[in-house]
């Protein structure tokens, strides 16, 4: 017997949980297919508990400066239990599972538990998971967002002991002495300073010439300064060739240009953090007009439509910021489109980015580099943490906000480009930012709005304000 739905989701991680919910909200019936648990990648070896092991790293890191807060704390160095951490990241994950599937149910959202492959006419078959019995699927509306996986590179196979992806290292019960992270991108340096703050020693290589390629550059800069200050050994512009295991450990070859095997360094660990594969083909697509592309991306245009009429792809599966509050927008904009309330389509140049390293990254917009090379003459205000109170008071001085506005007809700064931070809590602090960016607010616009003292966020305020020419503290 096949089922009957309007909207049937494959994938139910962030970008197809968001889908399904948001369907269910405007009145339609909706089915929606996970092969593995519900949350995704994001949930479960993703966002969050990456987020609550960089939260260990944190308290510990803050523990063993509690001394200059006049705190004691004893003469013992403050130590960590990755188990006990590990259960209180397992119980993050578990209460939002369950808040998530009380949303579904709530919601009356049909989830099958099991592999769905998309055919032709619409008709999903959902292979269980538990029986290895089929179920036949078929809506009026098809959304495939069927996510993403690690990648890996050739001399580094994944064994779970010497070699791990994100996967694997979001487990670890122990820290491991000492490490190579391979990748210097967002997670690369969240994994970096992760494990520094617990306690190993690191080696981060990275083939491009400068870790975080596509933050500001003055953004980059002042991560890297902060890595070397903390003895993270970071190496740009390196290919790595290999690694040979011995007596529990490994030595890992990387160098530069014609010798890439010129250096080498011993670990305990190597971490693989060299970007996800989409998962385009993992939906069957047997006899659709769903394109895959080389690179294992579904091509869509800017509704996210593929070439299968009625037949959507979002999240992770579409060449667009590998984000989960990327996939949530892409899974709501798909619903409001297939109802024809004609949303108007995301730009992906100008969606929110959060990377939780010690300092904190968050950006949204244009980059100084990427404006001028645009073609737009801008203006340009930087302003530091060591001057702001808040800062001084949590102990957290080192990072800036840079504003990056275009100057207007009359010469003066106008319209927000983009704006980049790095530094204390910087990722919580990108909602005002984000929205002077999305709404094309010019300084003026926002350096009349009142910014509360003394707090992390007036800063913004601060570079804004000199955009005017008349500045107060800078």
């Amino acid at each position: 017997m096949t089922q009957s739905h309007d909207l049937v989701v494959v994938g139910g991680g962030p970008a197809g949980y968001a889908a399904a919910l948001y369907g269910a909200a405007a009145g339609l019936d909706v089915g929606l297919v996970e092969e593995h648990r519900i949350g995704g990648t994001c949930l479960h070896v993703g966002c969050i508990p990456a987020k609550e092991l960089l939260e260990t790293a944190s308290v510990l890191r803050t523990v063993r400066g509690a001394s200059a807060f006049g705190v004691g704390t004893g003469d013992a160095e403050p130590t960590v239990d990755l188990v006990v951490s590990q259960q209180r990241k397992q119980g993050v994950i578990d209460q939002l599972v369950k808040g998530l599937g009380s949303l579904l149910s709530g919601r009356n959202v049909t989830v099958y538990d099991g592999t769905g492959r998309l055919g032709v006419d619409h008709t999903v078959t959902v292979q269980s998971r538990s029986d290895g019995g089929s179920t036949l699927v078929q809506a009026d509306h098809v959304i495939l967002a069927t996510g993403s996986s690690p990648r890996t590179i050739g001399g580094f196979e994944v064994d779970g002991e010497l070699v791990v992806t994100s996967d694997e290292l979001l487990s670890i019960t122990e820290v491991p002495g000492r490490v190579a992270v391979i990748g210097g991108g967002a997670i690369g340096c969240e994994f970096a300073s992760m494990l520094s703050d617990l306690g190993s020693a690191v080696t981060l290589l990275e083939a491009l010439p400068e870790i975080l390629v596509g933050c500001d550059a003055d953004v980059a800069k002042t991560v890297r300064r902060s890595f070397r200050k903390r003895r993270i050994d970071v190496h740009t512009g390196v290919s790595v060739s290999g690694h040979e295991p011995a007596a529990g450990a490994t030595t890992v070859s990387y160098g530069s240009g014609a010798d890439p095997a010129a250096e080498q360094v011993e670990v305990d660990l190597v971490v693989m953090a060299v970007g996800r594969w989409p998962r385009g083909d993992s939906a069957g697509l047997v006899g659709t007009r769903v394109v895959v592309d080389d690179r294992g991306f579904i091509q869509v245009d800017d509704r996210l439509r593929t070439g299968e009429p009625g037949v959507y792809a979002v999240g992770d599966v579409i060449s667009t910021p590998q984000l989960a509050h990327v996939g949530f927008a892409e899974g709501m904009f798909a619903v409001r489109d297939l109802l024809g309330e004609s949303p108007a389509p995301l730009d992906p140049e100008t969606v929110p980015w959060c990377i939780y390293s010690h300092p904190e990254v968050a950006f949204a917009g244009m980059t100084e580099e990427a404006a001028r090379a645009a073609g737009h003459e801008v203006v340009v205000s930087s302003h530091r943490f060591a001057g702001n109170g808040r800062a001084m008071i949590v102990g957290d001085t080192e990072g800036l906000v840079k504003v990056v506005a275009e100057v207007g007809p009359d010469g003066r700064a106008g319209r927000i480009l983009g704006v980049h931070l790095v530094g204390p809590w910087v990722t919580e602090q990108l909602g005002q930012a984000y929205l002077a960016v999305n709404w094309e607010a010019t300084v003026d616009d926002v350096a009349a709005h009142i910014q509360p003292h003394p707090t992390l966020s007036e800063l913004f305020g601060e570079a804004v304000l000199s955009l005017t020419g008349r500045s107060l503290h800078g």
